[in-house]
This record gives structure tokens, sequence and C-alpha cells, in this order.
């Protein structure tokens, strides 16, 4: 990762507010677990539902890290893996509030068990363990990168963020995935249309020295901003897929075959991944 990607890391943590927002009142109707509709990938509803929230986040939904050695995560993925158990699996504690209604209950351990059919992950609940995803109804859809240690935050707003294909996201970022914009190898697959990106978001589509897995670039990838993410004029494109423009990005609600072979690949699910090729 270069200096230059820490240095936004640093202004953004100096520039704006780290202060969150964790106040939650009586739920609202049930109605808002929500399902995400055809025309709309989930990054640009992610991007909505954050737009005013005061959480200190880069590329949008990222967390910066509150203690310093989490901050590795953003150079080193492999430093902040989840550990494999004794069984070969990668068990992932976690605690769901109480604040969510049944129904946002299931629909959150519904996305956890697409990764559990697909992956050597495992999401397991809580019973005292040291590092654990807190899931609960914050301000916006975010998680921090990897595992950061002790209590980590992961926040599904019932007010946008309970639909399966965001929790799938949020998820990946906190199992160390980073947004495929950011690849080391994007430049050959997408044009960034600097002149249309606001100098106060450049930060969010800095290029990462990132391990690829030996997978090629996905533009169905959930991880995947949409063609106008942080425009300065509302429809124009921040993000142009080449050669051909036309290929659509940004739009997928569900994890991709590539995600999932990339999960198999970065935690060495190597029964998974040689079934998958």
């Amino acid at each position: 990762m270069g200096l230059s990607f820490l240095s936004a890391v640093l202004a953004v943590v100096l520039g704006l507010s780290a202060a969150l927002n964790t106040t939650q009142g009586t739920p609202g109707p049930e109605a808002t677990t929500t399902q995400e509709p055809r025309h709309s990938g989930i990054t640009s509803r992610i991007l909505e539902v954050n737009k005013d929230i005061i959480q200190t986040l880069m590329e949008g939904d990222v967390a910066v890290p509150r203690k310093r050695n989490a901050m590795r995560c953003f150079s080193d993925a492999n430093s902040c893996k989840w550990p494999k158990s004794f069984n070969g699996m990668v068990e992932v504690p976690y605690h769901i509030s109480n604040y969510f209604y049944a129904s946002e209950k299931a629909a959150i351990v519904g996305a956890m068990e697409s990764f559990h059919m697909n992956t050597c992950i495992h999401f397991v609940p809580y019973t005292g363990q040291t590092d654990y995803l807190n899931i609960g109804s914050l301000s916006g859809c975010w998680s921090t990168l990897g595992r950061s240690g002790g209590k980590q935050d992961v926040s599904l707003s019932v007010y946008g963020c309970v639909s399966h294909g965001i929790i799938q996201h949020e998820l990946l970022h906190a199992l160390g995935f980073k947004h495929e914009h950011t690849r080391s190898d994007r430049d050959q697959h997408v044009r960034i249309n600097w002149e249309n990106i606001p100098s106060g978001n450049a930060y969010n589509f800095q290029r990462g020295n990132t391990n690829n897995l030996g997978t090629p670039y996905d533009y169905s990838s959930i991880m995947h901003y949409p063609k106008d993410a942080f425009s300065r004029v509302y429809g124009a494109e921040t993000i142009t897929p080449i050669p051909d423009p036309s290929v659509q990005i940004g739009q997928r609600n569900s994890m991709s075959a590539i995600d999932i072979i990339r999960i198999n690949r970065f935690y060495g699910c190597w029964w998974v991944a040689v079934a998958q090729g």
C-alpha cells in the first residue's frame, strides 16, 4: 500500500469527526427489512444511506479503526484474518443487537448462512470470545476492515441496510475484503474520471497494492462501486469500464462466483477451493 493512501486515511481521520451516533430509540416498523430493487445495486444503496452520517468512513462504508494496530489492515490484509479453528473452519463470533426485529435477525443470519454454504467461513454466536462482531443498527451501513480485535462494530441500520446483499457486503469488509475498484490492476479494467469527483472524495478512489489471489477483475463483484459513485454531478460517471463502457458494474445484489472463490483462497478453504478450480 502506498504512502499516498495511508496519508489519505490520516487526512480523513483528522478532517472528519470520529463521533458515532449509537443512540437507538424505539424500533421502526418491521417493514424496514428491505429488499433490493432489481434496477439498483447494493453499493448505490449503501452510499445513499451513508451520505449524511457523521461516522468517519473510507470509500463510503469502511470505518476507520480507533485502534492504531488495526490500521495495518489497510496495508496488509493477511495481518487481519480471522483464525482457523482446529477443525479447519474459520469461526467468526457475532452478537446481534436485540434492537432488531425477529425478521431482521433472520435476514442477518440468512446472509451469514450463504457463507456457510460456499466457504469455510462460519459465523457462530458469541459466547465470550475475545474478538467478535457486534452487529447493531447504528448510523448507516458500515464495517471495519478485517479482524480489528475485541468488540468490533458492524452497523446495519434498520433504515435501509438490513437486506441480503448489503449484509454480505459489510460482512466481506469484516472478513478483510476491500472494494473492487481499488485493486492494483484496476486501471486495466476501469477508467477513473477524476474530473467528475469532488476533491474531498478523491481518497475514495485510491488504488491499493492488493493481493488479487489469482482472480480476474470482477465487474460483477458485490464489492464493486456503481458508475456514478461520489459524482459531483448527478449521473456523471466516476468509474467507466474499459474497453467496453456499456459493461454493468455495481448492480449485483449477492456475492458473485469470483467473490466466493476469493474468500476460499484468502482463507485457505482448500477443499472448497479445489472443487471450485
